[in-house]
This record gives structure tokens, C-alpha cells and sequence, in this order.
């Protein structure tokens, strides 16, 4: 069974950028037996902040530390992307099956590129609503992609081989999500880690190579907590 999405695969459009374009990612593997962890305190309701506010959170090349260098947004495609062997993600169809498909009140994004001992990728997302409706959203698309160990995508000519597997959350924020996705195709095959933690009405996404996700986690958070 085949359903027609739009643009982009995941949580966000940075997944199948990285999967279609070539981008770097991390040849290694990760602990497969690591899992998501969701906890901390209830959501409860509060106004989102504007865009502007959530831009002023975004990490920049100062937070981030020598190497690294801000890349400019990619324009959005008008190719659909066809999702194959993975009912989940075929039911929830449409733009809920990518990133636009976050339908959160406000969002901000910022990626950056790095040139240290390996040419690698990191991107972040905000989103703000209230807190319920982060949980809810967030969750359904990591529980969907999830559920698909093995799955594949299509956009034009190109067929990309998928592999999603939990990883472990930090205990961060009020409610954490991880996962790695593998992309194969032409010989070739990267790794994109994908965390998300909850803190408060904002909704933080830090995807690209596990190392780097790893290592500015704690700094896209801080910000966001800090930033008024």
C-alpha cells in the first residue's frame, strides 16, 4: 500500500533532506536496545510564544563554537514523497506525515553545517502551543515512525531504504523523545538522530549527526530557557 505525501518525510523536513540531497550524517550505529522515554509533569495550558521569540532562542554560530557554519533555508519542493511498507505513517497521510504536518501555532529553524575532523550536519526546530497539544503531536508522528523498523520512501526516481530505532532520551524538560533514522541509497548510507524534549509550551527538535545532537542538546534547551 503506497499513500502520496508532500514534501517531506518525519518529524521534520530536515530528515529527508538528508536522505534525497546526500547530506552528512554518522556511519556508525547506536545502541539498539536504548529506548524513548516520556515523563516529568503534566502539560498544562499557557500562550505560545511568537515567531520572534522563538528565533531569538535558536542557537547561532557563537553558541555553537568554531566550524560551523549557518546554511541558508532550503526552498520547499513540490515533489511528493510516497511512504512504502509502513502502515502507520500511511494512515496518518497528508501533511501529518511531515514536518509541515506539525500543525503547532509557532515554529522557527535554523541549520547549520560543520567542518571540524568530519563534514557533518546539524539542524534545530522550535515549536510553541500549549503544552497538551506538543505531547500529542510530537508523539503520534515518533510513535508512527517508530513502529516501522524497516520502511521506504520515494520522491521521483529515487527509492531511499528507511531504519528507524529508539535510542535513549536525557532526562530533559518535561517529556523526551529519541530516535535514529538510517538512510540507504546508491551505495550510500547515513545516520540521523532526532531528539525532542518538551519543556514547558516549547517543543525542541535537534536533528543531524548523533555526535552533534549529542553535544548541543544541552545548549538548545539552556537557550530556550533562558532567552526572554
Amino acid at each position: 500500500m503506497r499513500r502520496s505525501t508532500t514534501t517531506a518525510l518525519g518529524l521534520s523536513a530536515v530528515c529527508i533532506t538528508f536522505a534525497l540531497t546526500g547530506c552528512a550524517g554518522h556511519a556508525d550505529s547506536a545502541d539498539s536496545s536504548a529506548s524513548a522515554h516520556r515523563g516529568g509533569s503534566t502539560p498544562s495550558a499557557s500562550a505560545p510564544l511568537s515567531s520572534a521569540k522563538l528565533n531569538q532562542r535558536l542557537l547561532n554560530e557563537s553558541d555553537l563554537g568554531e566550524g560551523y557554519t549557518r546554511k541558508p533555508e532550503t526552498p520547499r519542493h513540490n515533489d511528493d514523497v510516497t511512504v512504502i511498507g509502513c502502515p502507520a505513517l500511511e494512515k496518518l497521510g497528508g501533511d501529518s506525515a511531515t514536518g509541515s504536518g506539525l500543525d503547532f501555532a509557532r515554529k522557527a529553524k535554523v541549520s547549520f553545517a560543520y567542518t571540524g575532523s568530519s563534514s557533518s550536519e546539524v539542524s534545530e526546530e522550535l515549536f510553541s502551543d500549549s503544552a497538551s497539544k506538543l505531547s500529542t503531536g510530537i508523539g503520534k508522528v515518533f510513535d508512527a515512525m517508530l513502529s516501522c523498523p524497516s520502511y521506504q520512501v520515494a520522491s521521483g526516481s529515487t527509492v531511499v531504504d528507511m531504519g528507524t530505532e529508539k535510542s535513549a532520551a536525557p532526562d530533559l524538560g518535561d517529556e523526551q523523545w529519541s530516535q535514529l533514522l538510517t538512510f540507504s541509497a546508491g551505495g550510500q548510507r547515513s545516520v540521523v538522530k532526532q531528539t525532542a524534549i518538551r519543556t514547558g509550551n516549547v517543543l525542541v527538535i535537534v536533528s543531524g549527526s548523533p555526535g552533534l545532537v549529542d553535544t548541543h542538546l544541552d545548549k538548545a534547551l539552556a537557550k530556550v530557557r533562558t532567552v526572554r
